[in-house]
């Protein structure tokens, strides 16, 4: 797989290039790489190092592994990451080591929940932005409105969906197992 990834990462590097609309002298200027080295990295007469590949990643936006084709171009945030006819996704947020934020929309369609119902590691925390959102949580089967919120233990059976009479858009935060969320308020006055 490695020299699978450097033989093609010339011709990953070039259409990078070319899609970004840059020439090899913008492209220059904005790295601090010289065009000939460049050049070079994307002919395949020079391999690459990390201290070519981070302003490249840098310039456009991206990380080292989406650059070298090791991981997939990540979706804009305005794209779904998963979508399926009762349920859309869309990542929010990208940050290592922190709870990953989500948007969910479903769809009237998704108002029953399947007979065995998911659990895994974790805590998940969702605030209704529109609709009404049925939530089932072990022995816990509650209905939250725009504007309400609750914290999901995820070791417990559970489920998210529709009443059944709209649709509900979700914002959700996903963190890791022991992970609890911090509220904070303004001090008394």
């Amino acid at each position: 797989m490695t020299e699978d990834v450097l033989d093609e990462l010339g011709a990953r590097l070039a259409t990078r290039r070319r899609r970004e609309g840059l020439g090899l002298a913008e492209l220059s200027e904005r790295t601090g790489i010289s065009t000939s080295t460049l050049s070079r990295l994307e002919n395949g007469g020079r391999r690459a190092t990390l201290e070519l590949l981070l302003p490249l990643a840098t310039v456009y936006g991206t990380g080292i592994d989406e650059l070298i084709g090791i991981r997939e171009a990540t979706p804009a945030r305005d794209e779904p990451v998963s979508r399926s006819e009762d349920t859309v996704m869309y990542r929010l947020s990208r940050s290592p080591g922190q709870p990953a934020a989500y948007k969910f929309v479903f769809s009237p369609a998704r108002n029953t929940p399947p007979a065995e119902l998911p659990t895994h590691q974790g805590w998940e925390w969702v605030y209704v932005l529109a609709g009404r959102l049925r939530v089932i949580n072990g022995d816990d089967d509650l209905l939250l409105r725009t504007g309400e919120a609750t914290e999901i233990d995820t070791r417990r059976p559970h489920w998210l969906g529709s009443t059944g009479d709209g649709p509900v858009e979700v914002l959700a935060l996903f963190g890791r197992q022991g992970e609890r969320v911090h509220m904070r308020g303004a001090p008394p006055r």
